[in-house]
């Protein structure tokens, strides 16, 4: 089985409670793949030289059509048995994760540069925004067109 057969996109979600690399992991499992690679991004404290205090993320209604499109995508252009994401939305506190994407192969190194190509496309093509908060009680949008 390889990307190009349309199975491997194995978990698309877009969810407003805590993510789960557990589940991610669950989703990627199977016994041909020898490799899985998973990149967790996580809320931190600062931002440009600035304290962050918080976060909201922000969908547009499209953003899981484009989530899979992307997913399908990245599928197709690496040699992988498995690929999945999930992103959080509504108010996240530091610490908090705010995406999880994975990929599976036979070998480690297509999941490499499959996982590092997936999160890289998701934040360039996927409708999805940030709304920093910071500790002096300013406020600023990331990632709105």
């Amino acid at each position: 089985m390889s990307g190009r057969d349309g199975e491997a996109v194995r978990l698309v979600e877009i969810l407003e409670t805590p993510l789960e690399v557990a589940a991610v992991l669950a989703a990627l499992d199977q016994d041909a793949d020898g490799g899985v690679t998973l990149f967790v991004g996580r809320v931190r404290d600062h931002d440009g030289g600035r304290s962050v205090s918080g976060l909201g993320y922000s969908a547009h209604p499209s953003a899981l059509d484009r989530l899979r499109a992307v997913c399908e995508t990245v599928a197709a252009r690496h040699d992988v048995h498995g690929v999945a994401a999930v992103h959080r939305v509504g108010d996240l506190e530091i610490g908090d994760l705010a995406v999880v994407v994975g990929t599976a192969a036979a070998h480690r190194a297509a999941t490499f540069e499959a996982t590092r190509d997936l999160i890289d496309t998701l934040k360039a093509e996927v409708p999805i925004w940030k709304h920093q908060r910071f500790v002096d009680g300013t406020d600023e949008w990331v990632g709105t067109p």
